[in-house]
């Protein structure tokens, strides 16, 4: 990916305004409807300077991704595995109204767009799987739970799993007090931890 300063003499602070722009229409409206006009109205500047920095439509929200890339999970460890989900069901839950949103946004798109599932799983997924793994990793290290434990590759998934169904299923979001209730409830009996 070039750089801004090589395209343009667009700051910084205005390249994130523009991907702030883009993530926020997202949120609001789903990918089918984000438009380069809309993302243009919205931060004041003409649709031909966003073209000019961004071809398209995918590369723009890729590039919105990346630059916006926050890893929920990273440097959670509290010295015990139980402890350590815990912390990150509250990680997941102070943002996941803003998340759960985007993630909804993109789920069609991402069927239909590979370079899009791609970027998706490059800068919101496969960092949060990362971290999840060394975290578990460090229970097994510790001796918390055995190598191999049958439950261990459904943690990740389950806590995805109730941040995008909770909305659906129950019109509200999986906060932190949901999130965690679901750890201790669902995630460390499977884990056979208390």
């Amino acid at each position: 990916m070039t750089s801004t300063s090589s395209r343009s003499k667009i700051t910084p602070e205005r390249e994130q305004e523009f991907y702030d722009a883009v993530l926020d229409q997202l949120r609001e409206c789903g990918y089918e409807a984000l438009t380069m006009e809309g993302v243009a109205a919205r931060t004041r500047c003409s649709k031909s300077t966003l073209y000019r920095q961004w071809k398209s439509k995918p590369q723009f929200v890729a590039a919105a991704l990346r630059a916006n890339r926050c890893v929920r999970f990273q440097g959670i460890d509290t010295g015990s595995l139980a402890g350590d989900l815990r912390a990150a069901a509250r990680a997941a839950g102070e943002q996941s109204g803003r998340d759960t949103m985007l993630v909804q946004a993109l789920s069609h798109a991402v069927l239909q767009d590979v370079d899009l599932q791609r970027v998706l799983r490059e800068t919101l997924v496969e960092p949060e799987l990362q971290a999840m793994d060394a975290i578990i990793r460090r229970g097994v290290e510790r001796g918390e739970i055995a190598e191999g434990h049958p439950a261990v590759e459904f943690v990740t998934v389950q806590l995805f799993g109730v941040l995008r169904a909770r909305p659906i299923i129950e019109g509200a979001h999986a906060d932190e007090e949901y999130l965690t209730r679901f750890v201790e409830a669902c995630v460390l009996p499977a884990l056979g931890l208390t």
